[in-house]
């Protein structure tokens, strides 16, 4: 499936405008809608193609800049420590209500985006995966996917590193696929099983996964990328969101003959 993906929107928020970025298929029609957060290094190069493959399989992906208020709009953080120590301290800066803030905004604009069904889903990496992990507790989220979600399991998301997104599980009505790395030091076993047993026992709906894997194997840049695995990941991931949020009018495109679509 070809895709639009050169383009974006500055979407109001109460900390200011937030640049997002949308990759959805070309073929006419209405498709599922993805909030797709980032690691820590906003819309990188890795990013941009994990958006990419998603909107390749039917969504509408939305990814915003998770550190708006802070950086110039475009702003990309390199791979590298000064990235990673920038935007560590951003992800400690940031206000939780903003975090909040800024999914409702994201959700808001896909649900009445005319390429959107309407059905809604959040995915996130890394932090982003924490940050999925709280849009969630939005009840348009239909489904979550959230790859080795960072700083759940020692509250240290956001300004003051005492969030409550423990806390605020049972407000999860949605299902959620969590995926981790064995092998990922920022959240160890002492840390998924806390997390683990928190969903447990506010009865919510997920399915888990653990995988031999080190931190960031999702992503296509680095030694600790795993192409096996993130494959195979993806794979989990696009199943459970079709599942959970339909495929809308999903195509099979031919350059040499009508459109078809896909029943």
């Amino acid at each position: 499936m070809t895709l639009k993906d050169n383009e974006h929107v500055d979407l109001a928020t109460p900390s200011g405008p937030m640049r997002t970025y949308l990759f959805r298929p070309t073929a006419p029609g209405k498709y599922p809608g993805l909030l797709l957060y980032s690691e820590i290094f906003q819309v990188t190069g890795p990013i941009h193609r994990t958006a990419a493959l998603l909107a390749g399989h039917g969504f509408v992906v939305a990814v915003p800049e998770i550190y708006h208020e802070f950086e110039p709009a475009g702003t990309v953080l390199a791979y590298d420590q000064a990235g990673a120590d920038r935007g560590n301290v951003l992800k400690t800066t940031k206000e939780l209500t903003h975090d909040d803030a800024d999914a409702r905004a994201v959700l808001a604009y896909l649900k009445t985006h005319p390429a959107c069904t309407g059905k809604l889903g959040v995915a996130g990496i890394c932090i982003g995966g924490h940050l999925a992990f709280r849009a969630a507790m939005n009840p348009e989220a239909l489904g979550a996917v959230c790859f080795y979600a960072t700083d759940i399991h020692k509250r240290g998301l956001a300004k003051g590193m005492n969030d409550d997104s423990l806390d605020r599980i049972p407000e999860i009505k949605g299902e959620l696929l969590m995926l981790w790395g064995r092998q990922d030091p920022h959240v160890p076993l002492e840390g998924r099983q806390k997390i683990h047993a928190a969903l447990n026992a506010a009865g919510t709906n997920f399915t888990w996964h653990e995988f031999n894997g080190a931190h960031a194997f999702m992503r296509d840049e680095g030694a600790r990328y795993d192409p096996e695995l993130a494959l195979h990941c993806y794979q989990l991931a696009i199943n459970f969101l079709r599942r959970k949020l339909g495929e809308g009018d999903l195509r099979l495109e031919s350059a040499t003959g009508p459109t078809e679509t896909k029943h």
